[in-house]
């Protein structure tokens, strides 16, 4: 890697740039594509994207991966602080090769923490060019799903994933959400398996989980997270978070 300006302002990144940048709600960043990929990541709350017609969701201990040439928008419904990377093209080629929701490793945090800290925007020294070469080596080595969370503009199934992305601590069955919009249990519970692949049940606990990273991030107690999920006790809060992620939501606020 040799060192150049960073990726500010629709310049290209040369060869990897960073920005960590805060974010009010209700930020819009309008469609583009670039010929770079860019890794994005919330340290704090929540970005939601439209990449190529489809939604993502980008909370924090996730990242989203936009291959260079990416048609793309997003916005932050919540205060947010970003990290974003700016990888050249070239570097590209043992990356994923097309948009993705990745796990972050702790090596990958650590070294986004530490040019954060250090306000590295473009590493110039050896050691940061080695720290850079890691990252993007990490990058390629993270897990990843197409969708995290994914959506749906299904008329039936759309509206009962939008009350639940308002209000996630909704305890409503899905047979008392099919009666509020008209419809049955077993119609809504086909459309999850058809249009988001997998069941509803499970779309809500991932629902659930994104929703606490982003409240454990803010700063909230534990137990006050897995009250305003609606679990009637912390017990099952934990389960279900350790259930999804091998850890606790108290280990994971600690880190």
């Amino acid at each position: 890697m040799q060192a150049g300006r960073p990726a500010l302002d629709g310049e290209p990144p040369q060869p990897v740039s960073f920005r960590t940048e805060y974010f009010e709600a209700g930020t819009v960043f309008p469609s583009r594509s670039q010929p770079w990929g860019e890794f994005n990541y919330a340290v704090t709350g929540v970005a939601e994207f439209n990449i190529a017609g489809r939604p993502y969701l980008s909370p924090p201990h996730y990242a989203i991966w936009l291959p260079p040439d990416t048609l793309h928008d997003a916005s932050t419904p919540r205060d947010s602080l970003y990290v974003s990377v700016y990888v050249k093209r070239q570097l590209c080629a043992k990356l994923p090769r097309s948009p993705a929701t990745l796990s972050l490793s702790e090596l990958l945090k650590a070294i986004l923490a530490d040019f954060a800290k250090r306000q590295v925007t473009l590493p110039r020294t050896p050691e940061d060019l080695r720290l850079a070469n890691v990252l993007v080596d990490q990058i390629g080595q993270a897990p990843r799903c197409e969708n995290y969370l994914p959506f749906s503009k299904d008329a039936l199934l759309g509206p009962v994933l939008e009350a639940l992305q308002a209000r996630p601590g909704d305890r409503r069955s899905l047979a008392e959400w099919a009666r509020r919009f008209g419809t049955t249990e077993r119609t809504l519970s086909r459309r999850s398996r058809d249009e988001l692949g997998m069941s509803f049940n499970e779309w809500r606990q991932r629902q659930k989980l994104v929703a606490s990273l982003a409240l454990l991030e803010a700063g909230h107690s534990v137990s006050q997270v897995g009250k305003e999920l609606g679990y009637s006790n912390t017990s099952a809060f934990i389960a279900m978070f350790r259930r999804l992620t091998g850890s606790t939501p108290r280990r994971m606020k600690d880190r």
